[in-house]
């Protein structure tokens, strides 16, 4: 199999027209300029990308090459220089519950238990709910990452890949439209990492929220997507090259090994990262 490199543009992918209301995540144009003594320095430029609904992307590239300076733009917590990012048509306004976000780093409250750091976006998206709904909502979610025996244990008493689950338990319990994903599982030892991308994909398939990952594993980036997005190393970076990844879903570790292509793709990607 030759691998396949892929375009979305103007709501074409390879020629196939989208109607507009399956892009969920567009980026037009995107421009980021950090001012520096010696001028401007221009991080991302002339980047374009459109990932449709229910698409999980993972981004890889260099380090500095901009990728979380991208996701915190569609975050919204980091202003854009130039062009424009919207959901689902929408303009973005800085940060909101359409875009839940998990850090590499999960920020959760030391002094409350894993349930009130989960309630803490909860309580925010849903305060039409009755208390109970809402306290049923952070258990449901705690429940799916395995957190059942850790309800009322303080995140400060937590390892740091419980901690991590919590926040992927937080993340997802607000409904969000789009998960953003900073490299979550890039502090934490193989066997948990495993752990929580089996996780991660779980809760994902069958909650089917579109999401965008950053990672710098290509085995990671691989077992995840339906697409990996290549972007050319700083300054000035741009999406470089888009890999499909045609493995079914649902998906396990094994199939995805054992797999003819796997080690195409895995080529593809490592080929790309070492120009």
């Amino acid at each position: 199999m030759e691998t396949e490199t892929i375009t979305i543009k103007d709501n074409h992918v390879n020629g196939i027209s989208f109607p507009s209301d399956r892009i969920m995540l567009d980026l037009k144009d995107l421009k980021k300029v950090y001012p520096t003594p010696k001028g401007d320095y221009v991080v991302l430029e002339h980047l374009n990308l459109q990932i449709l609904k229910e698409e999980f992307v993972t981004i890889i590239g260099h380090s500095g090459c901009g990728k979380t300076t991208m996701l915190s733009m569609i975050a919204g917590l980091n202003p854009i220089s130039g062009g424009d990012i919207a959901v689902l048509g929408n303009p973005i306004q800085g940060p909101g519950p359409d875009r839940g976000v998990i850090f590499q780093a999960p920020s959760l409250m030391p002094w409350m238990t894993a349930l009130q750091n989960v309630l803490l976006g909860v309580n925010r998206v849903f305060p039409h709910a009755s208390k109970a709904q809402r306290k049923d909502i952070a258990k449901y979610y705690l429940h799916k990452v395995g957190l059942d025996g850790a309800f009322d244990k303080k995140a400060n008493e937590l390892s740091q890949g419980m901690q991590q689950r919590v926040g992927i338990a937080r993340a997802f319990a607000i409904k969000p439209k789009v998960l953003l994903l900073d490299e979550p599982f890039g502090m934490l030892d193989s066997l948990t990492r495993g752990e929580l991308q089996d996780i991660l994909i779980e809760i994902w398939n069958k909650e089917k929220i579109t999401a965008v990952m950053i990672t710098h594993d290509v085995d990671e980036a691989i077992f995840l997507a339906d697409r990996v997005v290549m972007m050319t190393s700083g300054p000035r970076a741009k999406i470089g090259d888009v890999l499909p990844i045609k493995f079914e879903r649902p998906r396990t570790r094994k199939s995805v090994l054992e797999h003819e292509d796997y080690y195409k793709y895995r080529k593809h990607l490592i080929d790309f990262l070492e120009h």
